[in-house]
């Protein structure tokens, strides 16, 4: 079966937007809105509209939006593995401007409290499952015991080292197969594990050969798919693994999309790249990213971060070739 597996956040966004990003003390006049968000939440939104039986595993509040959660995720056929926190059910305020471009601040309420004791309780979710997706936004020692739970049972183990500024162990980059940072993150990773300071506006220009060099200190054993935004995205094999691919590393471009909101286009990515690897693991693996690149690029074209996720059959019937 083609089972994906989430840890990770479960968050009610607040939306405002105006023509620019406020300023420090600036008050603008704006539009707001609401709705699901959290980067696990997201991915596993993503993964189940990407065509994968999903399981999300998560910490949510007894509260509205703890019921919230449970009634979005049945809509889309997500099995909930939820941990009943002692603390209100996660948010963030995020703020848009008319190209797009956001700032986020997240309250992570109960999402600071999913135990590792959790995934344990909850660990034949994990049997079967082809795939194991982790983000930042849930406690360390969680994350680490999802990645542990999906190499025990044969699942290939994604990370997506988002937010750019959570802490990343090197165990962390060690249990993970695949990890998905964009620039921002990348950046910050090779500043902690590696040594070098990169400024992440400069990532995307830096040479092929050079990039790699840099991934592979980062990640010895695993794949690194360093998401660039309208640049596409950049990827990294190991040379003895490169997952159906017939070079170490190479470029995707991007494709032509209308954004009106970025919001959620690196967990559309992570998440429909992870169900791509469960529903059609005897692609290339550039085959995969393609479909990933598409979803994440339609996903900007609407309003929200779940809410905003395309599904499978939204992006064959807008990229026909």
């Amino acid at each position: 079966m083609a089972r994906v597996v989430v840890l990770g956040s479960f968050n009610v966004d607040h939306v405002w937007t105006a023509g620019t990003l406020p300023l420090p003390g600036e008050t603008l006049a704006g539009r707001y809105a609401s709705g699901p968000g959290g980067k696990g939440f997201n991915q596993a939104t993503a993964a189940a509209r990407a065509g994968a039986v999903t399981t999300f595993v998560c910490a949510l509040g007894d509260d509205v939006a703890g019921a919230l959660a449970r009634t979005l995720a049945a809509a889309d056929g997500i099995a909930v593995a939820a941990f009943a926190a002692d603390a209100p059910t996660g948010t963030a305020g995020i703020y848009l401007d008319e190209q797009g471009r956001n700032c986020i601040m997240v309250g992570a309420g109960a999402n600071a409290l999913l135990p590792a004791s959790h995934v344990a309780a909850h660990a034949a979710a994990f049997v079967g499952a082809a795939v194991v997706l982790a983000q930042l936004e849930s406690p360390a020692d969680a994350v680490i015991a999802a990645l542990r739970a999906g190499r025990a049972h044969g699942a290939t183990t994604m990370l997506n080292p988002a937010p750019a500024n959570a802490a990343t162990s090197g165990e962390l980059l060690a249990l993970a197969d695949i990890v998905t940072p964009n620039e921002t993150e990348f950046a910050g990773l090779l500043a902690r594990h590696v040594g070098d300071r990169i400024d992440p506006d400069t990532i995307s220009g830096i040479d092929q050969a050079r990039l790699h060099a840099l991934c592979r200190e980062l990640s010895h054993a695993g794949s690194v798919v360093v998401t660039l935004g309208a640049s596409g995205c950049f990827v990294s094999h190991a040379d003895d693994a490169l997952r159906g691919d017939d070079r170490a590393y190479y470029r995707l471009g991007a494709e032509a999309v209308r954004p009106v909101d970025t919001t959620g286009a690196g967990d559309a990515f992570s998440g429909a790249l992870a169900a791509m690897l469960a529903t059609s693991p005897s692609l290339p693996f550039a085959a995969l990213l393609r479909v990933a690149q598409r979803f994440a690029a339609l996903s900007t074209e609407a309003h929200g971060a779940a809410a905003g996720m395309p599904t499978r059959q939204d992006v064959d019937a807008r990229f026909t070739d």
